[in-house]
């Protein structure tokens, strides 16, 4: 067999449950085989004999076909290698040796592949409520007031004036819970909130005191309030967690500030100095903002001290954690956080933010899932600026889908825009034909959909500050009846695996399950099945396989 290009990492064949191995071979795009499997069996016995299983094909990411097979056995030491045959019968064998013609069996316990033992505590598990969940992202001070009683003095503009990086209007934790019955009414399932502990500035990242409620948004009551009534509506809500750096004014930082090396707490931050310095700074920093002051993650009291907050959190009723700018703290600090969290919160979700490259924080030691930014790309490009062609879109989906184990993709944040991003409508510029399926692919794919606050109008907003304008409380929500009816349809997907291809030059969507399948149409297409959606060029449908 002519040489072929395999894209295969044993390290990332990984457990389903605990009695079956999850395989996955990418193949050079557009190469014919009869068939292509899986000789396999408990790695004691591979050389005497072998069981087979059939690869099936879901989709290329661009580049390979991707190949994918499960095998089940009461005997989890799992030796494999692959069998490829083509149309006209020759065969090729793939293990650790690389594509050969043949395979010696007698001696093949050297170069098969191996999975030498399925340990049950190495199963990822699946978070039985993120399956069906529907997050809101809210950005406390943009969303609505409710509390007109507290101290006006901080508001410096009014509701409708166009926002600044300084301004303050007034949103609260009470308005927030006035619109719970709302947001369940159009089918969100939990809140994301991004920070309400006492902070500087109107976003609070640069905290203060991690356990007290910002005065502006309210009061632990306030809070207790909100999860309470959002619990009694079935939506969980989820904190945002800010362990990579807190804020200048930190009475730690503050004590630094003033002892430098005499200080407790000097080497709980990163500092090249005897006395930290603003001007130039001395100090690592959250980007180059002086205010913000890294933790030391390195150091083992400040672990102790940032996940004994967390434990707080979710002792408050939380039900998750965003971790922000995950990616610039050590890995040893995320693996002792989520060994506590889920030590005492099994049901607690851990998402962090990561930007780019994500999967090694994703194999079960980490995070659950991470906020789904190559998604956010592709999706942006593809329906707001349509500057890919539906082909390489599933390709590139496909790659992103099958980088990850599912049980991370099934707890994917995936969105369209937050409070970093300019809103999706505007860079659709303000089509809501465009909006509409991209919501809908959120809504189809595996994973965690998140809408941002105000979607529903649809609300515009430029770079940051313009995308956390007020919500407009003197519009009527446009998209909320649409939003309602995809998580409606969200619920009739089968519970299965998830590919994108395409169809006559349009692109499709699939998600299979053992007896059935859902394929999403975004374009005109006389589409078969029992439908399930359809609005405009949106056709979501299901059959039996």
């Amino acid at each position: 067999m002519k040489h072929i290009a395999i894209e295969f990492e044993p390290g990332f064949a990984y457990a389903l449950d605990p009695h079956t191995l999850r395989l996955i071979l990418k193949v050079q795009k557009g190469e014919r085989f009869k068939e292509i499997g899986v000789l396999w069996n408990n790695k004691y016995h591979f050389a005497k004999n072998r069981n087979f299983a059939r690869m099936k094909q879901f989709g290329n990411d661009g580049l390979y076909d991707i190949y994918l097979c499960d095998i089940t056995s009461y005997d989890v030491r799992f030796a494999y290698i692959f069998l490829l045959v083509r149309p006209n019968g020759e065969e090729a064998y793939f293990s650790e040796e690389g594509l050969t013609e043949d395979y010696d069996f007698q001696y093949g316990k050297y170069p098969f592949f191996q999975f030498p033992y399925l340990n049950e505590a190495d199963v990822t598990k699946t978070i039985p409520w993120t399956k069906d969940a529907v997050f809101y992202q809210i950005f406390i001070d943009r969303f609505k007031r409710g509390n007109f009683e507290k101290d006006n003095g901080y508001i410096n503009q009014a509701w409708d004036a166009p926002v600044t990086y300084h301004s303050y209007t007034g949103g609260d934790l009470k308005g927030i819970t006035e619109e719970l019955p709302r947001l369940a009414d159009m089918g969100i399932t939990a809140l994301y909130l991004t920070p309400i502990y006492k902070g500087r500035g109107n976003h609070k990242y640069s905290i203060i005191d991690y356990k007290t409620i910002d005065p502006m948004f309210g009061t632990k009551k306030d809070l207790d309030d909100l999860i309470y009534h959002a619990h009694a509506l079935g939506i969980k809500v989820v904190t945002d967690t800010v362990f990579n750096h807190c804020g200048d004014m930190h009475p730690f930082f503050q004590d630094v500030m003033e002892k430098g090396r005499d200080s407790l707490f000097y080497d709980w931050f990163i500092i090249h100095g005897d006395y930290p310095r603003k001007e130039p700074c001395n100090y690592e920093t959250f980007s180059h903002c002086s205010y913000m002051p890294k933790w030391n993650t390195s150091n083992p009291q400040v672990r102790e001290y940032l996940i004994g907050i967390a434990l707080t959190y979710l002792s408050w009723g939380f039900d998750g954690l965003r971790l922000d700018v995950a990616d610039e703290v050590s890995h040893t600090m995320w693996r002792a956080l989520r060994r506590a969290v889920k030590a005492n919160y099994p049901e607690a979700v851990i998402i962090g933010e990561v930007w780019h490259e994500n999967k090694m924080y994703l194999r079960g030691d980490e995070f659950d899932g991470a906020m789904n930014y190559p998604l956010y790309r592709i999706l942006l490009l593809y329906f707001a600026l349509g500057k890919l062609p539906a082909a390489d879109a599933a390709g590139k989906i496909n790659r992103v889908e099958y980088g990850n184990t599912r049980q991370a993709n099934e707890m994917m944040l995936n969105f369209l825009d937050n409070h970093d991003l300019p809103r999706f409508f505007t860079e659709c510029g303000e089509d809501p034909a465009k909006l509409r399926p991209a919501l809908a692919a959120l809504y189809f794919m595996k994973g965690m959909p998140c809408i941002y606050y105000g979607t529903e109008l649809p609300l515009a907003g430029g770079e940051d500050p313009d995308c956390r304008r007020t919500y407009d409380w003197t519009r009527k929500a446009e998209h909320a009846a649409f939003l309602k009816a995809l998580a409606d349809m969200r619920k009739k997907l089968p519970d299965g695996d998830f590919y994108a291809t395409t169809e006559d030059g349009i692109l499709v969507f699939v998600r299979e399950g053992k007896e059935e399948r859902a394929k999403a149409y975004f374009g005109s297409h006389d589409a078969a099945g029992d439908v399930i959606f359809e609005y405009d060029n949106i056709k979501i449908v299901k059959e039996r396989i």
